[in-house]
């Protein structure tokens, strides 16, 4: 862990974030309290919802306090308004902290602007804003309806983003997007920061074995686009019919039996491996311990990351530490974090492109070793936890000790 410098100022730092699970987000936000801890911060994060078995195990360890507050409240009606939803969530715990706790020296928020306005009564405390991605270009607005749903909540998402004392964002190509999607606030200079995640590399050992296992890691969602994993591994076992038993697929993620999408994705996606013919070949895990993860990681061949444009994506920084070479789709983060050639390969997301660089690696072992080592001294070098932690400590000491607005 990084040390606190001597001298720097001790701040008193909330978090408040909607549901602290297992996903990419939330580990963000979890290493960023870790991190902030280590200088010497005193840090509490608030959330909506925290499931103590299924959460990341510094979330129970004492590093930091963690208050939940609206647990009771819907996360959806009918299986729908599940932004309208999280808004309500996430309002009603900025809420209760403005209301009883003292002032923070700064609140870091993320994913839920519209909690920004309202975290700002307190003027005695800072505001800064972690933007993943902008939510209206996640959400749907495929029908009439759904737009004129979803105007008003593209609307306030701008408007509260603007409010925050400071924006960061997870990548350059989010900070692009940003600026694109956002044109009132790029029109404004408003110019987000970027702050890369980080991974803790120091649980990760040098792997002294390995099975001839590809490993996917994601949430069981659709706009993770693990189908192409599956239908990838597919390809390659048709096209190389001497394949040897011993080479598999492993799916692997967060898994919310709460969410309707997360229990017909894992069935569509185990009929989606019968169809193909290589049920007997993949093997799904659903929401996995973090050693259990690391031992996934530890052993496999290599890891496929398969979203499409995703904002930065936590899991290839996690495969690298762990010494394995990626295979992931060449666009959106993936594009800033994996050396094509060198730790791996950008892809088109097709299952033929997939399939092919898959194969180089049942080919070779050896060249999964040699990436596998690139790849670790590329994310010591450039995204270790400590890198992060300096990073954002600096980012809330500067927004703490700038002029406060009148």
């Amino acid at each position: 862990m990084a040390k606190r410098k001597e001298g720097s100022k001790k701040m008193n730092i909330a978090i408040i974030h909607p549901d602290l699970g297992i996903g990419g987000a939330e580990r963000l936000i979890v290493d960023a309290a870790v991190e902030l801890a280590s200088q010497g911060h005193k840090v509490h994060v608030f959330t909506s919802h925290h499931d103590k078995s299924r959460c990341f195990e510094e979330t129970l360890s004492g590093i930091f306090q963690v208050t939940v507050y609206g647990s009771f409240l819907p996360r959806h009606i009918f299986y729908r308004l599940h932004a309208v939803c999280a808004y309500l969530r996430c309002l009603f715990v900025a809420l209760c902290v403005l209301l009883g706790w003292s002032s923070f020296d700064v609140v870091l928020a993320d994913q839920v602007s519209v909690v920004v306005p309202l975290l700002k009564l307190k003027r005695s405390s800072k505001v800064v804003f972690y933007c993943h991605f902008p939510d209206l270009l996640l959400a749907k607005h495929t029908t009439a309806l759904r737009r004129m749903y979803r105007k008003p909540i593209d609307f306030l998402e701008e408007q509260t983003t603007g409010m925050a004392d400071m924006i960061l964002v997870n990548s350059n190509f989010t900070a692009s997007t940003f600026a694109k999607t956002f044109k009132r606030l790029h029109g404004r200079g408003s110019r987000p920061a970027v702050l890369y995640p980080a991974v803790n590399i120091d649980q990760f050992i040098e792997p002294h074995t390995y099975k001839l296992n590809f490993l996917s890691i994601n949430r069981f969602e659709k706009k993770k686009n693990i189908d192409l994993a599956v239908s990838a591994f597919a390809i390659l076992c048709k096209h190389k019919l001497t394949l040897s038993d011993d080479v598999t697929l492993t799916v692997a993620g967060g898994y919310d039996e709460r969410l309707k999408e997360n229990v017909e994705y894992l069935e569509e996606l185990k009929s989606l491996a019968e169809k193909e013919g290589v049920s007997n070949r993949v093997n799904f895990i659903t929401s996995c311990s973090t050693a259990e993860r690391n031992e996934l990681l530890s052993s496999c061949l290599c890891v496929l990351y398969t979203p499409t444009d995703e904002h930065f994506g936590i899991v290839p920084l996690e495969a690298m530490a762990a010494y394995k070479p990626v295979i992931a789709c060449n666009s959106g983060g993936p594009v800033e974090t994996v050396k094509s050639g060198a730790t791996g390969y950008l892809c088109e997301p097709s299952p033929e492109d997939f399939s092919s660089a898959m194969a180089k690696f049942v080919e070779d072992p050896e060249l999964a070793r040699r990436m596998g080592s690139e790849a670790r001294k590329h994310v010591v070098e450039s995204f270790s936890a400590k890198t992060f932690g300096e990073k954002l400590n600096q980012y809330l000491v500067d927004v703490v000790s700038s002029p406060k607005e009148d």
